[in-house]
């Protein structure tokens, strides 16, 4: 494997894009043992393509491009504002509430991110936030997406380690409103000390905030029929994504009317685009992660972390910190693909469940997307906002600590990341 790690580390270096890193990184696997057949490459690469589950991702990328194109997004940006509107930095509150409700929808923090600095980043910059700190926002608030259903990492995480995608969704939850919680904590106090005033005075009446939750009703049901479904064996997760997209299709068509013909062929040409990029980098790194258990790497990390330590709490410091270091300079979907096979092995072994490592692993791996040197959403969102990336890296330490104590969290109380699952699908 050292061919391979020093391939890999010397195309990043060079600024190839990561999905091609990861392919020449596994060919030269197969270069270096030409005991194997080349036929292998292909069949690796087509394997996930094959797997039922991993059908979920694409269904659930269409199912929510399609609710932004029919209105349902919008009346959830009507209802987060009415929630804020009286909170220091209210239209940064109201980026941290709707990245909680959008979480039903997108399941992408990356398409979160970017979606949330096109509509709200230039009403920020108008009232006078400064760039950098309307990035981070827009960027850190976008990582409740991680957890919160129906995230595409957990999907991925579930079905690369075999793990009950059903009850990665539902525990979920708590951490993803305890991030939601905290980062508009922290934005309380940072806007308040930068002067960004609310809008009105006080609260919004429970008559306006009924008004708002009724109209955005149907996408405040969908996370709900969701999780309903998967609990009394109505769809599995693969088939609650093609739920999702007629779900979509006749609220906006028939509801909201909104859906037209020239609006779902542009949706179909956005979510081709987009199933394209995660789909090829899922493909491409079946190569690499053949070579990983070839070379019993699992295995050998395995014994080499459980000869360190034996504490379960220890143990999954020294991943998070791991996890963090491979976030820097990897996108967060290869990182979950390759170390997953072998992270979930140690910790089970130490006792720890494996839908409480999902949570964990997601929340520090996709927090690489707002990390430099190749964080995808720092340099998306400080594009979209005209500013340069180190006034985002600068403004997101606050942030930053914010998302740490929730993983923090996940390590700690056990039972209450468990308490959802084990009430809707029962102990394990």
């Amino acid at each position: 494997m050292i061919t391979v790690v020093v391939v890999f580390l010397l195309f990043l270096a060079l600024g190839m894009p990561v999905a091609f890193v990861v392919a020449m990184a596994g060919a030269s696997f197969f270069l270096s043992h030409p005991d194997l057949s080349p036929a292998i490459v292909v069949q690796r690469m087509l394997s996930p393509s094959q797997n039922f589950t991993m059908l979920a991702v694409p269904l659930f990328i269409f199912a929510g491009n399609l609710m932004n194109s029919t209105g349902i997004t919008k009346r959830l940006i009507t209802f987060a504002t009415v929630l804020t509107g009286h909170m220091y930095g209210s239209i940064a509150q109201l980026s941290c509430v709707l990245s909680t409700l959008m979480s039903g929808v997108s399941g992408s923090a990356n398409a979160d991110a970017a979606m949330a600095c096109r509509i709200l980043g230039p009403e920020m910059t108008k009232r006078g936030y400064a760039r950098g700190y309307s990035a981070a926002v827009n960027g850190f608030t976008a990582l409740i997406v991680a957890t919160i259903p129906p995230s595409m990492g957990l999907i991925i995480y579930g079905s690369v380690g075999e793990v009950s995608i059903g009850r990665l969704f539902v525990a979920g939850f708590v951490p993803g409103l305890l991030m939601m919680v905290l980062l508009m904590i922290v934005i309380r106090f940072t806007s308040k000390k930068r002067g960004y005033m609310p809008d009105r005075d006080k609260p919004a009446s429970l008559k306006e905030v009924g008004r708002a939750s009724i109209d955005g009703i149907w996408a405040l049901l969908f996370p709900v029929i969701l999780i309903a479904g998967l609990r009394f064996g109505l769809f599995t997760p693969s088939e609650s994504g093609a739920f999702a997209c007629v779900y979509a299709i006749i609220v906006g068509k028939f509801i909201f009317k909104e859906l037209t013909l020239k609006v779902f062929i542009q949706t179909l040409k956005n979510s081709g685009r987009d199933i394209g990029v995660i789909m090829f980098l899922i493909c491409v790194s079946g190569i690499l992660g053949y070579g990983i258990v070839y070379d019993n790497v699992p295995q050998t990390l395995s014994l080499f972390l459980v000869g360190i330590t034996s504490n379960p709490y220890l143990m999954l410091l020294i991943i998070v910190l791991l996890l963090v270091a491979c976030g820097l300079f990897i996108e967060s979907t290869i990182v979950t693909l390759l170390m997953t096979p072998i992270l979930l092995p140690v910790v089970s072994r130490l006792g720890v469940d494996p839908v409480q490592f999902g949570l964990i692993m997601m929340t520090v791996t996709t927090m690489g997307i707002m990390t430099p040197p190749v964080g995808i959403a720092l340099f998306t969102t400080s594009t979209i906002l005209e500013c340069k990336p180190e006034e985002t890296v600068k403004e997101s330490l606050p942030f930053i600590f914010a998302v740490l104590a929730v993983v923090a969290f996940c390590i700690f109380f056990q039972d209450a990341v468990l308490f959802l699952p084990n009430l809707v699908f029962g102990v394990q």
